[in-house]
């Protein structure tokens, strides 16, 4: 078993999440702490400005706009993070055999085999003398593949540590929501809408506040379910799996004109009935939907979830004893793993690839 630390920032712009596991890339032997530093609002706000300017990039390298400064950025923090995690757990830096290093998404156009993720992982390997995976999904988009998700193959070994062998499906809910669906060996993924963005970026254009915390405001507004029919009519919706999104594919849908509770309930119903959409394409009916990331902590979303799932179990990932926000930086822990070794990262039924494909670039110390 190899100790591997994995670094998120998701879509939803919100922070850096860390974790530490044990694996072979297989199995999960053990895991370990967690941690989470949250962006400044100076910070966050540089990581917009950087997701404007790149909407202008034709290749991948091109750091136009604030995107130079907001790679510096995202590498020194990232640093700072792991730096400070293994400081406070009293973890030796020659204890961990690898970081797995996501970096931040600014562009997804996977049509156009491009997707850039900002991060300097030499940088990284050389700040921290660890060795780094990083730049996990160019290999998969440059071979005719969506790129995402990535993390349906560490679902699938969480999963598996539950003995479950029912249809099981994994719901990641950031700043874009993607499924995971688990039948024994059949493995299949998409994402399946926005998940927080729209909500998030909605709260703080109207409360100066990017969150709205624990589904609060949404809980005390009305759906507008004309709006939801309307923008379901999208062709994204009718595609089939699999299929990823932008984190701003779904900024042109708007809500004018709407108090801050009636937006809220409109706009986590849209996410709500966006996932529970792809049950239709699935190929068995799931008997458990795990819920996970940032949307499994809002309640209101949860119920808008179950309502519309019908009669399914509905769990939550800590219901299981799972590290729900950190799911997703034990994953690239675990990719970055199964990078060293050359197993698969993604497969046809995850991101279209037309055959099981490893990725990320090694940097040394």
């Amino acid at each position: 078993m190899l100790k591997a630390i994995g670094l998120m920032s998701g879509t939803s712009l919100d922070g850096v999440d860390v974790a530490l596991i044990e694996t072979d890339g297989e199995r999960i032997g053990a895991f370990g702490p967690t941690d989470y530093r949250r962006y400044s609002d100076q910070e966050r706000e540089l990581l917009r400005r950087a997701l404007a300017d790149a909407v202008s990039i034709s290749e991948r390298n091109e750091r136009p706009g604030a995107l130079s400064e907001a790679e510096r950025l995202i590498t020194e923090i990232h640093a700072e993070v792991v730096k400070r995690f293994l400081q406070n757990n009293s973890i030796a830096p020659s204890a961990i055999d690898v970081v797995g290093f996501h970096g931040q998404t600014v562009l997804h156009r996977p049509e156009q085999r491009l997707t850039v993720q900002i991060g300097d992982g030499e940088a990284l390997a050389k700040a921290l003398g660890i060795q780094v995976v990083f730049d996990l999904r160019a290999a998969d988009v440059a071979a005719g593949g969506q790129g995402a998700p990535l993390v349906p193959i560490y679902h699938r070994a969480l999963v598996q540590m539950q003995k479950r062998s029912e249809p099981t499906v994994v719901v990641n809910i950031g700043g874009v929501a993607n499924v995971t669906y688990i039948d024994n060996e059949t493995l299949i993924a998409c994402d399946t809408g926005p998940g927080n963005a729209l909500l998030d970026d909605f709260m703080l254009r109207m409360t100066g506040e990017a969150v709205d915390r624990d589904g609060r405001t949404a809980a005390n507004g009305r759906v507008d379910e004309t709006w939801i029919a309307r923008a379901m009519e999208r062709p994204f919706f009718s595609q089939p799996a699999p299929k990823s999104l932008d984190r701003n594919d779904f900024a042109a849908l708007k809500l004018d004109g709407v108090t801050a509770e009636d937006g809220a309930a409109t706009l986590t119903a849209f996410t709500a009935t966006s996932i529970a959409r792809i049950a239709s394409q699935l190929p068995k009916p799931p008997a458990t939907w795990i819920v996970v990331g940032g949307g499994a902590s809002n309640p209101t979303l949860m119920r808008m979830l179950s309502a519309r799932l019908g009669s399914v179990d509905v769990l939550r990932g800590s219901d299981l004893g799972w590290s729900g926000d950190a799911i997703e930086a034990q994953a690239f822990a675990y990719l970055a793993v199964r990078s060293l070794k050359g197993l698969p990262l993604t497969y046809p039924g995850t991101t279209g690839v037309s055959q099981p494909l490893s990725g990320g670039v090694l940097a040394k110390p």
